[in-house]
């Protein structure tokens, strides 16, 4: 049990690597949780920073969630007797998306966790992680809209995880999975509650550039 605690604390640790706020530090000076939309993560990176430090802090970030689910639950677990080893992935990682969000190295004060999760995913569900990932761009593509992309992307992973056993060969996840599913769209709502309060106000920020069927400006007369 001691040494479950110790592997849960270690993936917390591991998630709770501030690479938005370092990556802020580093290039401007800057605390990026001052600046933008005031999230530690990715997408703000790039709203103030730019592209190269917004790909550097999500694969990461996404490095993060897959190394607590994929190597520290499985590798250092292994010689122990455990019956479902799906649940100590699933614990492990949500350690480590933990530690983002609430990152004890910048005041318990991190980012929405979408990028840790997503790695996570990746270890966990790799069948349906594609999928998803597929959800997120066709959101990005037609609303421009970062939140809306992991909130939909979050709500379609217990569909595909309900759907690929019935129109594949391919077994259904562990029940343990099925039931975390379900959590993870809660979970990403209400990280993402004060974006959902700026969606409701129409005032949350879209990136324009990347939407296929965006409306043309008039021109001045």
């Amino acid at each position: 049990m001691i040494y479950f605690i110790i592997l849960l604390l270690l993936s917390y640790l591991i998630g709770s690597f501030p690479t938005a706020i370092i990556s802020g530090k580093i290039t401007r000076g800057i605390d990026i949780r001052e600046h933008g939309s005031k999230n530690a993560g990715a997408t703000n990176v790039f709203r103030v920073l730019g592209w190269k430090p917004a790909v550097v802090v999500m694969i990461i970030d996404v490095f993060k969630g897959w190394f607590a689910s994929a190597f520290i639950a499985t590798k250092l677990f292994q010689d122990l007797p455990i019956p479902d080893i799906a649940t100590v992935q699933i614990l492990c990682g949500f350690a480590a998306v933990m530690g983002h969000t609430y990152t004890i190295f910048g005041g318990f004060k991190g980012g929405k966790g979408v990028g840790t999760l997503a790695g996570m995913l990746l270890a966990l569900f790799p069948i349906a992680f594609p999928l998803c990932l597929i959800i997120f761009i066709i959101a990005l593509f037609t609303t421009g809209i970062v939140s809306v992309c992991s909130i939909s992307a979050a709500m379609s992973l217990p569909i595909f995880l309900y759907l690929i056993p019935l129109i594949t060969t391919i077994d259904s996840a562990p029940q343990s999975l099925q039931i975390f599913s379900l959590l993870i769209p809660l979970f990403v709502l209400y990280t993402h509650r004060s974006n959902i309060k700026r969606l409701r106000e129409g005032t949350e920020n879209r990136f324009e550039k990347v939407m296929l069927f965006r409306k043309k400006k008039r021109a001045e007369d």
